[in-house]
Order: structure tokens, then C-alpha cells, then sequence
């Protein structure tokens, strides 16, 4: 039997037992009456506050149990449109830091990309964000962009570049996914200053996922990091690109080497 009903039962039962004799008899069992009332709604208390607290707890485990493992937040998805490297602003790219005893190899611009192997020499220049904080793009078929966001090339960080892979035709980047591990792709100026990287990797990346904005992320060591678009074109009716690609090509190359003139190293 439930301990409230029992008690209940027990106190209702030892009332009835008790016969009225005299006045004295009446106060009495009126006073143990009040007693027993008193300490059933008592009892009564403490046991709806014990079940109470159970129950506060039992759902307490619940919803905790539930929230588990759906509590993070959602990256938010970054839409990469155009026709190159629209990566939006959503990336810690920093400039990495360079020594002040060492200026930059190269100036902002005024040099050329050069792939041997591909037999591109492009000029390179500076580029950086629009009104609306998106990555500018060279509006020619055959310059490259280097983004003043990122690193300074040969400063120790990730410098990154960008072109078109076709622009009404084959652009500056057009054949860019046949480079293979171990080609070269250099950096020279007017000088004679030569900055020399080797290919580590090339992969594509979704632009619909911001993982792919890691590309574009400083690093902790000299490379170079170009970009361009690869997959599958499909018309957008955009006024000035006329379309996108499902895709973006990443190339990453390490630095090798910095070879200046005789005369600069001199000075």
C-alpha cells in the first residue's frame, strides 16, 4: 500500500475506534485529530515535494541527454559565386608577419608568374577587397591577381594568387591542372630577383564549402597558393562573367629558393 494512502488509512480507522463518552473525551479526540491532520498534510507535502524534485530531475536528464551533440553551431555556409575565387570575408587570413631586418623580396608589383612548363608569364598585381569586402578579380584574360590580404611573397606566410581559367577563350590559368608534384612555378621581377617554389599539391576544392576558405588561411611557412576555377562551367547570365564553374583548382607550392642579382645582393 502507498505510504500516503497506509497513513491515511491507519489514522482514519484509529479516529473511528474511539467512541465519545464525555465533553472532556470530545476535546480530546478533537485535539488528536488536528494533530493527525496536521502531520498527514505534512507527510503529504514532503512526499509530493520528493516526487516533485524527481521529476524536475528525471527531465533535466532528459533535455541534457537530448541538447547532447546538437547543441554546436552550424558553420555558416559561404557561396563562392563568380567566375573565380569569390570567397567571401569569412576566413582569418592574416598577412604573416615579416622580419623588419629582411624588406620583401619583391615589391607589390611590377613582377611576373612564370610556369615553364605550361609556358605562362603573366604580370602579376595587386588585388584586394570590394566595397562589399569580396576578392577582387583581374577583369583580362591573362593577368594574375596577388591579394594584399595575404602574405607578401618570400615573407615567410601563404601568398596567394588567382586568375581566370577561360576568358571568351582560354585564359592565363587554362591548362593549370597539368602541373604535377615537384614542377616549379617562379616569381621574377625587372631586377633579375627570382623567387623559386616547388608544387606540393594540387586539388579541388567544393566553393560551397567553407572548409574550402582554409586555402586561403596564413600559414606558418613560405608558399604560394594559386586558385582557380575547374569542374564543370554552367551559364549564371552574370552581365560581366557570363558564368561560373562548379569547382575551384588549388595549386600549393613551397618555397625553394630567393635568388637576387650579384648587384642587389651586393647593396
Amino acid at each position: 500500500m502507498e505510504p500516503v494512502r497506509a497513513m491515511h488509512t491507519f489514522i482514519i480507522e484509529r479516529v473511528a475506534a474511539v467512541k465519545p463518552n464525555t465533553s472532556h473525551d470530545k476535546r480530546n479526540r478533537t485535539s488528536e485529530r488536528s494533530v493527525a491532520l496536521i502531520r498527514l498534510g505534512l507527510f503529504t507535502l514532503s512526499a509530493l515535494s520528493f516526487i516533485a524534485a524527481i521529476g524536475l530531475l528525471v527531465a533535466a536528464i532528459y533535455l541534457f541527454a537530448l541538447d547532447d551533440g546538437d547543441s554546436r553551431e552550424a558553420p555558416a555556409v559561404v557561396d563562392l559565386a563568380g567566375n573565380t575565387v569569390d570567397l567571401g570575408i569569412a576566413f582569418p587570413a592574416a598577412e604573416a608577419p615579416a622580419d623588419p631586418a629582411s624588406p620583401p623580396p619583391l615589391a607589390d608589383a611590377g613582377y611576373q608568374l612564370v610556369i615553364e612548363k605550361l609556358g605562362i608569364s603573366a604580370p602579376v598585381s595587386t588585388f584586394g577587397l570590394d566595397a562589399e569586402l569580396v576578392p577582387e578579380v583581374p577583369y583580362t584574360a591573362t593577368d594574375v591577381a596577388w591579394y594584399d590580404f595575404s602574405a607578401r611573397p618570400g615573407t615567410g606566410g601563404n601568398a596567394v594568387f588567382a586568375g581566370h581559367v577561360t576568358w571568351s577563350g582560354p585564359a592565363v590559368f587554362y591548362n593549370l591542372d597539368q602541373l604535377q608534384t615537384g614542377d616549379q612555378v617562379q616569381l621574377r621581377d625587372d631586377n633579375g630577383t627570382q623567387l623559386v617554389y616547388e608544387v606540393s599539391s594540387l586539388f579541388q576544392v567544393d566553393p560551397h564549402d567553407p572548409e574550402s576558405l582554409k586555402v586561403m588561411w596564413a600559414t606558418d611557412r613560405d608558399v604560394m597558393t594559386i586558385i582557380t576555377c575547374s569542374g564543370k562551367y554552367f551559364d549564371t547570365s552574370d552581365p560581366v562573367l557570363g558564368g561560373d564553374y562548379t569547382h575551384r583548382l588549388v595549386v600549393r607550392a613551397d618555397l625553394l629558393s630567393v635568388n637576387a642579382p650579384a648587384s642587389a645582393a651586393g647593396g
